[in-house]
């Protein structure tokens, strides 16, 4: 083939006919448009924010074997015959052998092996829903429409050019990552959210008073429990003594001065108290003549005062929104509100002529806080569809508390990734409905802090409060641990924060992203990687009674994995290793090749979070860290024997701190680059060995430009750890105590022998049981 040109093609990437452009962004992505006027669009669109990308190697040919166009390049083979796009006249044959019969998609056909995308929302969802697309495809490519979606032009939305297809087609084959990248590019990228946000946020559909939730935050603070982020629901404003000639108090904008006698004192206290504050807001009802700030809106959008004209909801409006933001919103901002959780419930736009509220609120609102906060913005809001990944973060809706909701959402959070929707809120614990459940409870707070945000929450029932002292003791203490635990995790997380922004790393990843060839990747649907270090199993079903466990099925990739809680290291997938397994599918504990799935059992207050040998993860030093400064002391955790190196980067404003940290042959070092000068001066690193020593030592100190040399051992405390781990669930169970002793007996027996344990196993008629005892054999060989 030769490319050919002709009058109809423009410079660079582009093949153009009277009524039809398709546009190559790189080899692997091309943008297919059919406008009958022959006119297309250029600008910015909702879902694209650029599509200057370097020149591609392509090739065309035309009016060959039937087809008017045809254009080639490495990743895929496009045939057009003329006319509006249909199936019958495109389709593109993308070059990867995922299908069993040929990867050819026909225009306007859905691809069934989509690995999914995200939601609007999970309001009122009790488990699961069907998710819409993404970018992702075990078929090797998919198809993202943007023909509806408004363009923009300097930040606002105005009517796009009429065009019947507008669309991106993605043949990425399984380079998932390298296909998030080109999709940021293409569709903008994500910011980098406040470092606060990270941290613990409370939130609570309630009537408290001022008092009361200063007395909260204080209790909190009593308990040791780190709180960065305060949510006041829709009760913050006036709700109960409206005249009923305004309609619904759903939407307000002025303090409840009943429960809120002095707001700005408020505000104030929680200011000092380091915390940051958030209001909720349903702005459909636009501004009436009750709120404080009506007088101010009224006179700039020349209202008439006397007949009490409301000013109506509508962000296309320049003049209203002006009004909105300095009339309304910056008044209280200045009062120490630092940002919205806009609770739009109201619907769609009825007409293409209107953009979607949603985006209008979700993309004005951004752009406002970001301008007003130096240039990192936040919103709490829904998904408004692809591209939304710009305004972050998003509100997942009013979740369901129960087993199966918990169930849905880890996957649900991971497949969000897929359309590059990375910084979901959830409603940890549960919203509504549901019964009182501490189990289900903590597992879901488990699941929090290892989540995007930790955002605990509930309705104003007074028995559904997610405070942990509402909780018998054993998990009110639990709950403490683990709010403090993501408190300690922030260095960790900001460091992925900037990596989402700077390099299209996600903090959430499915496990297909890094094994996208192995089956089980795609099986473990709630399993994802948390951060460049982490990879957590959430337990996210009941307790089996009898033992007092929850268990997981979990695939462990190729190498070794240390389980951070206990500082067990399970032997990952790898082939000709042979091992003993335990998982739903297969319980007959007989030894396979090549494979790890395995059931793994943990009491209430564990949950599986693994690290790969060589991992290094940061934690601050003090749980009671301010979420919203660098902490002067940071704990290394470093998991295992094996070379690494990693890459902290903190962020203050617009300001990047950069700390590597190298852990090779036994030599310890940490490098600090800071221009800006965010670190503290004193900074100082304590390095926390888990599994190793260095020497004869598994701690020490370093500051910056120091170094640590030694000779590194292994600590051989495997099996006492895996002993001991037993022990402890055995200790749980409802079991008779000679049943139990019996067990522990064949344990200790054959401590060096793990073949005879899993022999063993198969005469233990409880199937939970038996999984335990298959673990254990795993942990010794």
């Amino acid at each position: 083939m030769s490319r050919t040109a002709s009058n109809n093609d423009a410079d660079g990437n582009v093949v153009q006919g009277s009524n039809y452009r398709f546009t190559l962004i790189t080899d692997r992505l091309i943008r297919l448009e059919y406008a009958s006027s022959g006119v297309f669009e250029d600008r910015s669109t909702q879902l694209v924010a650029n599509r200057s990308f370097e020149p591609v190697d392509y090739e065309v040919e035309r009016n060959r074997n039937g087809h008017e166009i045809e254009i080639e390049t490495k990743f895929f083979h496009l045939y057009y015959d003329g006319g509006r796009f249909a199936s019958s006249n495109l389709h593109i044959d993308a070059k990867y052998q995922y299908t069993l019969h040929d990867s050819i998609w026909y225009f306007g056909e859905h691809v069934s092996g989509n690995l999914g995308g995200t939601n609007a929302t999970l309001d009122l969802v009790d488990g699961s829903t069907p998710i819409e697309d993404g970018i992702m495809s075990r078929d090797g490519y998919a198809f993202l429409d943007d023909s509806d979606s408004f363009a923009i032009e300097d930040n606002h939305f105005v009517h796009r050019n009429p065009e019947e297809a507008d669309g991106y087609f993605f043949a990425y084959g399984r380079n998932y990552r390298r296909e998030l990248s080109d999709y940021y590019r293409l569709s903008g990228k994500t910011p980098i959210i406040p470092r606060y946000a990270l941290g613990n946020w409370w939130s609570r559909y309630y009537r408290y008073t001022q008092q009361e939730y200063l007395d909260l935050m204080g209790r909190f603070d009593k308990e040791n429990v780190p709180i960065s982020v305060t949510m006041i629901d829709m009760d913050w404003h006036r709700t109960d003594d409206v005249p009923a000639r305004f309609g619904s108090t759903w939407t307000g904008y002025s303090w409840n001065s009943k429960l809120f006698p002095d707001h700005r004192d408020f505000l104030k206290e929680l200011k000092r108290q380091h915390r940051h504050v958030s209001l909720n807001t349903h702005p459909a009802g636009g501004i009436r003549a009750f709120e404080d700030s009506y007088p101010a809106v009224a006179r700039d959008l020349g209202l008439d005062v006397e007949k009490e004209e409301p000013a109506i909801f509508d962000m296309d409006d320049p003049s209203f929104r002006k009004a909105y933001f300095d009339d309304v919103h910056h008044p209280m901002e200045k009062e120490g509100v630092d940002f919205w959780w806009l609770d739009w419930q109201q619907g769609s736009s009825r007409s293409k002529d209107k953009v979607e509220p949603l985006w209008n609120l979700n993309h004005y609102h951004f752009l406002d806080n970001q301008k007003e906060h130096d240039g990192e913005g936040i919103i709490l809001s829904r998904f408004a569809g692809p591209g939304s990944h710009r305004y972050p973060v998003g509100f997942s809706g009013d979740t369901v508390i129960t087993w199966a909701s918990l169930n849905f959402q880890p996957y649900f959070t991971v497949t969000a990734t897929n359309i590059g929707y990375t910084w979901w809120s959830h409603d940890i614990g549960g919203h509504i409905w549901g019964s009182f459940d501490p189990a289900l409870s903590l597992r879901w707070l488990q699941l929090g802090v290892f989540s995007p945000i930790n955002r605990l929450h509930s309705s104003d029932n007074p028995f559904s409060g997610k405070e942990p002292w509402k909780y018998r003791l054993d998990v009110h203490e639990c709950m403490n641990a683990y709010l403090r635990l993501r408190n300690r995790l922030v260095p960790y997380l900001d460091s992925a924060n900037v990596e989402t922004h700077d390099k299209d790393r996600a903090l959430i990843e499915p496990m297909y992203y890094r094994y996208q060839d192995n089956e089980e990747s795609y099986l473990f649907r709630n399993q994802y990687f948390f951060g460049s270090e982490l990879m957590v199993a959430p337990i996210t079903t009941p307790q089996v009674p009898q033992l007092n466990v929850g268990f997981v099925d979990a695939w462990l990739p190729e190498g070794k994995w240390m389980d951070i809680f206990t500082d067990l290291v399970y032997q990952g997938d790898h082939e000709g290793v042979t091992r003993p397994m335990a998982s739903s599918t297969n319980l007959d504990g007989q030894f396979k090749t090549g494979e790890t799935q395995i059931r793994l059992g943990r009491s209430l207050e564990n949950m599986p979070v693994f690290a790969k040998l060589g991992a290094i993860v940061p934690l601050a030093t003090d749980p009671m860290q301010r979420a919203d400064e660098l902490p002067t002391e940071l704990d290394i955790q470093v998991y295992g024997n094996e070379d690494n190196e990693y890459v902290m980067y903190e962020h203050m404003n617009r300001s990047i701190a950069k700390t590597t940290i190298r852990v090779r042959d036994g030599a310890v070092s940490a490098a600090l680059e800071d221009e800006d000068g965010i670190v503290p001066e004193e900074r100082r690193l304590h390095f926390k060995l888990h599994g190793f020593t260095i020497g004869d030592r598994n701690e020490f100190t370093l500051g910056d430009g120091q170094k640590f040399e030694g000779k590194p051992n292994e600590d051989g405390r495997q099996a006492e750890r895996a002993r001991g781990q037993l022990l402890g669930l055995l200790q749980g169970a409802e079991l008779p105590y000679e049943e139990k002793r019996e067990v522990l007996k064949k344990v200790d027996d054959d401590l060096t022998t793990p073949v005879n344990l899993v022999t063993y196993a198969q005469t233990i008629t409880n199937p939970d049981l038996r999984s335990m005892v298959i673990e254990y054999a795993s942990l010794i060989m």
